[in-house]
C-alpha cells in the first residue's frame, strides 16, 4: 500500500501536463474575490530534489521538465511559460535542483483568504510534506491531513465559500483506485455540484485506465456539466528498455472556460519537446 514514492517520478512528462493544467486552473479560479478551497487528495512530499537519489535513479525529469528548461522558454505557450516560472521560483540560478509538487504549486498561487487541504497517507511522505509546508510563511493557510484523501474530502464539501478545486491523482498502483476515483467524484458532485474536479490518470494497457475517462465523461454529461479531457503520449505503449509511463491524461469537470484555448498551443509543444518516439501525440477535447 505504501510502496509508491512520487520522488522517483517528479518532473516527468505526466507532471508537466498535470501541473500546467493545475496552474492555469488555480490562476483562473483565484480571479474571483470569494475564497477558494483546494483539496489535494494525494499530496505526496510536496517538494522534491531533482539531483537526489530518487530522481537520479529514474531519470524521468530529464525527459520531462528538464527538456522544457533546455528549450527557448520565450517561445513556449503562455501556460508553459507560467509552468516553468513556477518551477524556477523554487530554484536559484539556471540549474533546476528542486521540483514543486501539487501542494506547493497550489499554495504558491493562493491568496491569504484561500485554503489548501493536503491529504497524504504514506507516513514518510506525510512527515516530509508537513515539514516542507511548515517552513512556508503561508503555512497557516495549509492543513496537512494524514488521512485517506478519497474519504477525507467529504467533510470539506461544500466549502463555506462555495468555491473549490479538487485535484485527485493517486498512483493507481492499487487497481481499486480507478473505482475509488469514480465513487469519490460521484459523491463529491452530489455534495457540491459547482466545484471544479480535476483527475489525473495514467494511460496504460489496462481496461480500468481505458474506461476511466469514458466514465467520467458520461458522469459529467448526465449531470449537465462541462468537461475537458487532455492527454499526452510521449512514446509507444510497448515497454521500452527503460520502461516508464508512456502517456497520461487530465480530465476536468467544470473546468475554466478558457482552459482549452490556453492548452491548444501548449499541447503540440509538449509533444515536440517531450516526445520520445514517433508515437508521441496529444488529444484535447471538451463538451458540455
Amino acid at each position: 500500500m505504501f510502496s509508491y514514492r512520487h520522488a522517483f517520478h517528479a518532473g516527468n512528462h505526466a507532471d508537466v501536463l498535470k501541473h500546467t493544467v493545475l496552474i492555469a486552473t488555480v490562476q483562473y479560479l483565484t480571479q474571483k474575490e470569494a475564497a477558494l478551497t483546494v483539496l489535494d487528495t494525494h499530496a505526496g512530499a510536496g517538494l522534491y530534489r531533482l539531483d537526489g537519489d530518487y530522481a537520479n535513479k529514474s531519470g524521468e525529469a530529464e525527459e520531462g521538465v528538464l527538456r522544457l528548461a533546455a528549450a527557448n522558454e520565450a517561445e513556449l505557450a503562455p501556460v508553459l511559460q507560467d509552468y516553468m516560472q513556477m518551477v524556477r521560483s523554487f530554484n536559484q540560478g539556471e540549474k533546476l535542483r528542486n521540483y514543486p509538487g501539487s501542494p506547493f504549486i497550489a499554495q504558491a498561487l493562493l491568496r491569504p483568504h484561500d485554503r489548501l487541504k493536503a491529504f497524504e497517507l504514506h507516513p514518510t511522505d506525510m512527515r516530509s510534506l508537513a515539514g516542507n509546508l511548515g517552513q512556508l510563511e503561508r503555512h497557516r493557510q495549509v492543513t496537512v491531513l494524514p488521512e485517506d484523501g478519497f474519504e477525507g474530502v467529504k467533510k470539506f464539501l461544500p466549502p463555506p465559500s462555495r468555491r473549490a478545486l479538487l485535484l485527485c491523482d493517486p498512483s493507481y498502483e492499487m487497481k481499486s483506485d480507478y473505482g475509488r476515483v469514480l465513487d469519490m467524484v460521484t459523491d463529491s458532485m452530489k455534495r457540491f455540484p459547482t466545484g471544479t474536479y480535476a483527475v489525473w490518470y495514467p494511460i496504460i494497457p489496462r481496461p480500468d485506465a481505458h474506461d476511466l475517462p469514458k466514465r467520467l465523461k458520461t458522469m459529467a454529461t448526465k449531470a449537465g456539466k462541462s468537461w475537458l479531457h487532455a492527454t499526452l503520449t510521449v512514446k509507444s505503449n510497448k515497454t521500452s528498455e527503460r520502461g516508464g509511463l508512456p502517456a497520461s491524461g487530465m480530465f476536468l469537470i467544470n473546468p475554466p472556460f478558457n482552459l482549452k484555448e490556453q492548452l491548444k498551443p501548449a499541447m503540440p509543444q509538449m509533444v515536440k519537446l517531450l516526445g520520445q518516439d514517433g508515437n508521441a501525440a496529444f488529444t484535447l477535447e471538451s463538451g458540455g
